[in-house]
């Protein structure tokens, strides 16, 4: 792989192969995607596509891709509009889809605010998209279950944010943690929202037979994310492909695993197909836990071998006052119950994601933005 191109289209292969089976499964149906302009629509959009196109054979799986499109329009997307195997959908969540959608078969809701500088910024946008979007997904598929076509898989983005920061004692942290999370910090509005979400799948699984599932997306990381995002990895791809210094705005002990994005979708698309009904499972790596410091220093070795870098790791401090408030000093999953349930495999070594990261930042140094 020598080009951002060469990237997609490698783990586009890998991921039409390693979901041939889940989307035989979906073959001939509806998948409706929310949040489909962001992060994690990126692979999760374009992965059944390619499958469609290179392994299909009459019954293609049909997206309707809906998104608010707040951070703007991404060209990847906007160059799908003339498929016939997708819908775009501009749309609010926080409002009830219209019936030109249609009857679904898959929901995946990834309509979100992720990044902590932007959920801080928006902090009751994150808890409405959160909750009441949610809600408006889950009373459709109510409806639907009493219909000739029932939806027969409905999976929901919590995050490993619900577990705050855990005790030392439950890292790597198993899904029956129940959290050391607080209700009224910076990240609250975060944090909080998805733990409540997950009451509202597991009580529609139990009261209404409504097929839901929950993802809890460790550190995921690659293609997609905006390198304008704010978190670790493309703030420090943006310094290295400027030639600038990486700017480190803690004392870079805390800890994380980092799970590549071909390896997070795969599990997406495991736990909506194979997934107990209102069931969590962990989505991320095991290994290797490395502090930011080391992530910095393994990043900067990447992009002296790559890109000719000669730039440094220096300390600086943020202009935010409660910019590690509440930040988890470790975060690290179990996901021996992924693993065993759902047949979830992560392959990808950190070195190959963040080297794959790099080739496709360097042919996307710039993001769209409103």
């Amino acid at each position: 792989m020598h080009t951002a191109q060469d990237v997609i289209d490698a783990d586009l292969n890998v991921l039409a192969a390693d979901l041939h089976e889940e989307f035989e499964t979906m073959a001939g149906s509806t998948l409706l995607i929310t949040g489909a302009a962001g992060f994690l629509g990126y692979y999760l959009v374009q992965a059944p596509l390619h499958w469609n196109a290179t392994r299909a054979k009459d019954r293609k799986i049909r997206i309707v891709a809906v998104d608010n499109f707040m951070r703007g329009t991404p060209a990847w997307l906007s160059a799908l509009a003339g498929r016939g195997d997708i819908r775009i959908m501009k749309h609010d969540i926080l409002d009830p889809l219209p019936d030109a959608v249609g009857p679904t078969d898959y929901i995946i809701h990834a309509a979100g605010i992720a990044s902590p500088i932007i959920y801080r910024a928006r902090p009751i946008q994150t808890m409405d998209a959160n909750v009441n979007g949610l809600r408006l997904l889950l009373d459709r598929a109510r409806e639907a279950a009493d219909s000739d076509r029932p939806v027969k898989g409905f999976l929901y983005y919590s995050s490993s944010e619900i577990y705050g920061d855990p005790f030392a004692q439950f890292i790597p942290t198993p899904e029956d943690y129940r959290g050391n999370v607080s209700c009224t910090g910076p990240r609250a509005c975060y944090d909080e929202s998805k733990r409540y979400g997950e009451t509202l799948c597991v009580s529609f699984a139990q009261v209404h037979g409504v097929p839901t599932r929950m993802a809890r997306p460790f550190n995921n990381y690659g293609p997609g994310l905006k390198i304008t995002d704010g978190r670790v990895i493309p703030d420090f791809a943006r310094n290295i492909l400027n030639g600038e210094d990486i700017v480190m705005l803690s004392d870079g002990a805390p800890t994380r695993t980092f799970c590549y994005i071909s390896d997070a979708v795969t599990g997406y698309y495991k736990a909506l197909i194979r997934g107990g009904d209102g069931e969590p499972y962990n989505v991320g790596v095991e290994t290797p836990e490395i502090s930011m410091r080391e992530l910095a220093e393994r990043l900067i070795a990447l992009g002296r071998e790559m890109f000719g870098y000669e730039g440094k790791l220096v300390t600086g401090v943020s202009k935010d006052a409660q910019y590690l408030v509440d930040n988890p000093a470790r975060r690290c999953p179990i996901i021996a119950k992924a693993r065993t349930e759902l047949g979830y495999n992560p392959r990808v070594t950190l070195e190959d994601g963040l080297r794959r990261s790099l080739l496709w930042y360097s042919g996307h140094r710039t993001a769209e933005e409103n």
